[in-house]
């Protein structure tokens, strides 16, 4: 009998033993993350993005006055979609910092993955209802709702990766704290869910207090810093942990997957650019019947009709790939980014939204009205917005140049004058153009498309403009300073000199 229980119970273990892969065989069937990142950064950009479609199209009667529209109409609109655009890139950032820790997937992993990107694509719903019925708590229960269970998705994914550490980045693998690393990740991911799980419950005592709290979710890594930073300085230093890691820590200085922010941000301004074409295809296609009743059957006399449209959409396009354009220089010369630069390429990225926006309200009114004039102002200050926070991602960058710029461009550097000049020219022109049109409103709309027309030829002289203007300067302040080097000499020196002191 004893001889029989034992044979059962040999068969029993090398059953599960055939069934359960080795150690071998699982790390054979894993795969690398980056498709499975790029889809999941594409997805979420898409999301974030076409948010802005029910703010583009919301219709604004020409008898209306555009401030009292924007005001009662599209405020609660514009609200969401704001909100939208940094909940979800909020979740992006989890997700970086998740795969920052999980390098390589199997099919586990991958199928989790997607129900955390479902999840995340129903966001904006929850938004819209939020939006719709403001008195109703349906709308900030489902929202509640959907984030915890995706920090349960992301506390099962920690937990299955923990299990299996070849799925781990090399600096926890070999770690002998792989213990308290998990632990302070979960810790990290389950303080959203729970702050989720308080505004559901206050939604039903305390109405309002559930906004603030949802509020706080998106600033809730500055807010931990900062109570972090009061602790220290009324109690002392708090000790040393082994949790010296670069990731999962609520420093502004932590670092992101540079290669995923620019995936992301590339995502959205792919996105908004297609968005533009589409109004062009769904309203500036004329009717047939129109055609020959009313223009004799002459296509070209029936779209100029539309020329101011595809003037507006070829202005709005050239601005939209002007700002890549700068966006992609600017990050050609970061070494590293930061959580506090991933914030502000978030923002930016929210004006970059908002242009389809831009885009409709250009054309939409009559000419040399007070709406029209309104609706240019609007459009500048998008666009100053959206080009005033790459300028500060610079900034905040130069402020730890050693650590996240190329030499090229720190202070000193060949390229830095000129990295200066190209993030300064959309935010200079957009304010210049909004005063403009406050002075000579008649001629709104003229000063406004010819920026549009002119700022891509500025592009193209910037590097000129930027030496005669440095030459000006140095022949203003060192005028006894001998030129007796010739324009290709000081070519060829400019690629291995850096400027002079005064330039630095």
């Amino acid at each position: 009998m004893e001889r029989h229980s034992e044979r059962r119970h040999i068969a029993a273990s090398s059953f599960l033993e055939s069934v359960s892969p080795s150690n071998g065989e699982a790390q054979s069937s894993t795969q690398s993350s980056h498709r499975l990142l790029a889809y999941s950064d594409a997805l979420i950009s898409i999301i974030a993005t076409v948010m802005i479609l029910p703010v583009a199209h919301t219709k604004v009667e020409d008898k209306e006055e555009l401030r009292e529209s924007v005001q009662l109409l599209l405020t609660t609109k514009i609200a969401v979609y704001l909100m939208t655009f940094l909940i979800v890139t909020v979740a992006w950032a989890a997700h970086i910092r998740l795969f920052q820790v999980i390098v390589r997937i199997d099919d586990c992993l991958a199928l989790l993955n997607l129900a955390c990107m479902m999840l995340i694509t129903f966001l904006p719903y929850t938004f819209s209802l939020m939006a719709t019925f403001p008195d109703n708590v349906l709308g900030i229960l489902l929202f509640c709702g959907c984030v915890m269970v995706l920090g349960i998705i992301q506390l099962v994914i920690v937990l299955y990766a923990f299990s299996r550490p070849f799925l781990l980045n090399e600096q926890i693998q070999i770690s002998e704290y792989q213990s308290f690393y998990k632990h302070h990740i979960l810790k990290v991911i389950m303080r959203v869910p729970l702050m989720c799980l308080f505004a559901s419950i206050f939604s039903f005592i305390f109405f309002q207090l559930s906004y603030v709290l949802l509020a706080i979710v998106i600033f809730l890594p500055y807010i931990s810093q900062s109570l972090k930073w009061v602790r220290s300085k009324a109690i002392g230093g708090v000790a040393e942990t082994p949790d010296s890691m670069t990731f999962y820590t609520y420093l502004p200085n932590e670092p992101l997957s540079k290669d995923r922010v620019e995936a992301f941000s590339d995502g959205v301004y792919a996105i908004v650019a297609t968005l533009l074409i589409l109004d062009i295809c769904e309203d500036n296609v004329p009717n047939p019947i129109d055609v020959e009743t009313k223009f004799g059957g002459s296509l070209v006399t029936a779209l100029q009709v539309y020329g101011p449209e595809y003037l507006a959409y070829f202005g709005s396009f050239a601005t939209v790939g002007l700002l890549w354009f700068v966006h992609h220089s600017l990050f050609l010369h970061v070494t590293k980014a930061t959580r506090f630069m991933g914030l502000l390429n978030t923002l930016s990225l929210a004006f970059v939204g908002g242009l389809p926006l831009a885009y409709q309200l250009t054309h939409e009114f009559p000419r040399n009205s007070h709406n029209e004039l309104e609706a240019i102002q609007i459009s500048c200050v998008i666009i100053f917005f959206a080009g005033i926070f790459q300028l500060a991602i610079w900034v905040v960058a130069l402020h730890s140049e050693q650590e996240t710029l190329h030499p090229y461009v720190r202070y000193g550097g060949r390229e830095h004058v000129f990295m200066l000049a190209k993030l300064a020219l959309y935010p200079c022109v957009a304010l210049g153009t909004f005063f403009l049109t406050c002075i000579l409103s008649k001629f709104s709309a003229p000063i406004f498309h010819l920026m549009e027309i002119t700022v891509p030829f500025a592009f193209l002289v910037l590097r000129l403009l930027v030496r005669v203007s440095l030459a000006l300067v140095r022949l203003i302040f060192c005028p006894e300073r001998p030129n007796t080097k010739t324009a290709v000499e000081e070519e060829d020196n400019e690629t291995s000199v850096p400027f002079d002191p005064l330039l630095t």
